[in-house]
């Protein structure tokens, strides 16, 4: 399969990976056939880009940290937790969504050394809550890389979740407070886990909000949210604009190093984080176009490139041969091609 711009496919290629509702219901399916009509969908949904079935590509597949059924099932249940919240529903329990931050933790520790990949397709529709799960995951991995033990990690998970609930209150101008406070009248729920939602705008050096708090103030769940919750807003596409590449996305993250976000973090965060989405077209300094075909762990910005080049006139004529940039230490990515 390869990652696609919705701006660039062509009627008639296929979906390689479905796309869900925020309930978790499956909105178009793997292998559904990309008409004229489902295509212009895609574009009123919101949706940027997505993978396409493609026979050159078969064997590209993207590894996962967080099963999809996990991430999907976390979606449905965030979707109906904010919902009580926002009617103040008492009595409701948020047992599900404490259990599905124990799953996320428990799949990243046996994945740990897998490089999180930009994979969901957001929509309009779940992008709120496809934004949270992502940060909960991101932050579970960096939690991990810094030695939290397995309650830290869980606490940290639920934060993540709910760190953007204050936005979607009544009155949201000072959300911070809101989900801090939302979260508090939980018993579930422990206060580190609140403080994530009222500290993640919070800058090292004092220039955040609300409460210009600097350094050692800012609990560490906190500044983990804060790197990852500012990477996944910059990749995310919004009403207006599209969303960064990744790689686009770690550079302003690394440029605000020791001033919005800790050295220690970032530095773990770049470890973690695939440079270069597996799937994606991307054109070398020596001239030549291939596609992202696996990833190095220990150098996320080096990944393995499968070249193809044509040798004859026919559409399956061509040669291939695979690029490992961890190796060929002379080559580098010159661009990706939004294809």
């Amino acid at each position: 399969m390869r990652y696609c711009l919705v701006d660039n496919i062509e009627q008639g290629e296929k979906l390689a990976r479905p796309i869900f509702t925020s309930d978790g219901r499956v909105l178009l399916g793997e292998g559904v056939l990309l008409t004229v009509g489902l295509i212009a969908r895609l574009h009123r949904m919101g949706v940027q880009a997505v993978y396409i079935q493609d026979d050159r590509y078969k064997d590209i597949s993207v590894e996962e940290i967080v099963s999809e059924e996990t991430r999907r099932e976390t979606v449905s249940r965030l979707s109906e937790s904010f919902q009580y919240i926002q009617d103040d529903t008492k009595g409701f329990q948020l047992k599900t969504v404490s259990k599905q931050a124990s799953s996320i933790v428990d799949e990243i520790m046996l994945n740990k050394d897998v490089l999180v990949n930009l994979s969901d397709i957001r929509t309009k529709d779940n992008c709120v809550y496809y934004h949270s799960v992502t940060v909960c995951i991101m932050a579970i991995v960096i939690g991990i890389k810094l030695g939290l033990d397995r309650g830290k990690l869980r606490d940290l998970a639920i934060g993540a979740l709910f760190h953007d609930i204050g936005k979607t209150l009544m009155g949201s101008n000072d959300h911070t407070w809101k989900g801090f406070n939302a979260i508090r009248q939980n018993p579930e729920f422990s206060r580190l886990s609140a403080v994530v939602a009222l500290q993640h705008h919070e800058n090292i050096d004092g220039s955040g909000y609300p409460r210009q708090i600097r350094g050692e103030e800012i609990h560490i769940f906190s500044k983990i949210v804060a790197v990852v919750n500012y990477y996944d807003n910059l990749v995310s596409p919004r009403e207006e604009t599209k969303g960064l590449y990744p790689y686009e996305a770690c550079e302003r993250v690394m440029a605000l190093t020791n001033k919005m976000f800790e050295h220690e973090i970032v530095w773990t965060f770049l470890r973690s984080i695939a440079f270069y989405p597996t799937g994606c077209q991307v054109k070398l300094t020596t001239g030549e176009t291939g596609m992202v075909y696996a990833q190095n762990h220990g150098l996320p910005q080096r990944p393995v490139i499968r070249v193809f080049k044509s040798v004859g006139k026919e559409a399956d004529d061509y040669e291939t041969k695979e690029v490992d940039l961890a190796k060929e230490t002379t080559i580098f990515i010159k661009e990706i091609i939004a294809k």
